[in-house]
């Protein structure tokens, strides 16, 4: 990234959660304003109470399904950035239609104004369009395992959407457009409760209650710490692939494993223990890792921060935050 670049603003739609809200800190470090625009459904006002007085930044209270308002239409962007969905087990159960809908009319309406002001378009798209992959680690050019009527397929198949929409725009309009595929990732801000495996067992062992593993713990993911990640979506988001591009963490970790690192980095007393997996967790990959051969040789990006370090920074975020609901 150049010393000289200019200073962009950038509209970044979910702007209030837990990847936006870090990834708007990273633009206003290199100098650049953000506009960010949230319903806060699962976007948390406190992840952006600390720019309430920055001059830098615009928000706006608003759901992307719905007409834009002139806050963002009357406005100039060099990017737009869609990072607005719920994502998690819970919200795929709790809210799937909102899901859906953000996927495609919310996606398609940021797709209008960028091609209007002839803006860059971001989408942060997810390892969940590889469903459960028969492909390990996944490669961009794995096309998935995906069930298009199981209970995650709100999510898989309203990213998938946002992914053909995107190229479409593309390929008919000449849109400037980067597609990063987001895998796994943690850390400071995360909804407490949202049902996503590393907080919840943060949180399990922070209250000394039992650590839950769904079957024996074998599953495997693979952890990015939110401080690596968005350094690897800004990289995508400034470089000339069009996408999509893997950005995650390649070190593989079972759910027990995990566990047994959260026991020990809390000092809890935690009993782990194995439950049978919910009927709203059927399809859960048994196994996720990104293949990052892409983004390393082209960006030069790779991850930094190690499981140990990062769950060390998340469990002290997690102490000192006094709304963990």
């Amino acid at each position: 990234m150049s010393d000289t670049r200019a200073p962009q603003h950038h509209l970044v739609a979910g702007g209030g959660g837990f990847v936006g809200s870090h990834l708007v800190d990273l633009f206003l470090a290199r100098g650049d304003r953000a506009t960010i625009v949230d319903n806060f459904v699962t976007g948390r006002r406190a992840n952006i109470a600390h720019l309430a007085d920055d001059p830098r930044v615009h928000i706006v209270d608003h759901d992307i399904t719905q007409t834009l308002p002139a806050a963002l239409t009357e406005a100039t962007f060099d990017t737009v950035l869609d990072l607005a969905s719920p994502a998690s087990p819970d919200d795929f159960r709790t809210m799937p239609l909102e899901i859906l809908a953000v996927g495609s009319t919310g996606t398609r309406n940021l797709l209008d104004l960028a091609a209007q002001q002839r803006a860059r378009f971001f989408l942060a798209s997810t390892s969940e369009v590889y469903g459960d992959p028969l492909v390990h680690p996944q490669p961009e050019s794995y096309w998935g395992n995906v069930s298009s009527i199981g209970p995650r397929s709100c999510y898989d198949e309203a990213k998938r959407f946002s992914e053909a929409i995107t190229m479409a725009y593309h390929r008919t309009h000449g849109l400037d457009v980067r597609i990063a595929r987001i895998f796994n990732t943690y850390g400071e801000r995360m909804r407490p409760r949202d049902g996503r495996v590393v907080n919840t067992f943060v949180l399990q062992a922070l209250r000394g209650e039992p650590i839950t593993l769904h079957g024996d713990g074998s599953q495997t993911r693979s952890f990015c710490h939110v401080a690596d990640e968005i350094r690897g979506l800004a990289a995508v988001l400034d470089g000339h692939l069009t996408g999509p591009v893997n950005v995650g963490n390649p070190g593989e970790f079972t759910m027990r494993a995990l566990a047994e690192l959260v026991v020990e980095l809390t000092g809890s007393t935690s009993p782990i223990i194995e439950v049978p997996l919910p009927d709203e967790r059927e399809g859960d990959p048994l196994q996720r890792c990104p293949d990052i051969t892409l983004v390393h040789e082209v960006y030069g990006w790779k991850p930094e921060i190690s499981l140990r370090d990062g769950l060390t920074r998340m469990i002290d975020w997690f102490r000192n935050e006094e709304d963990l609901t």
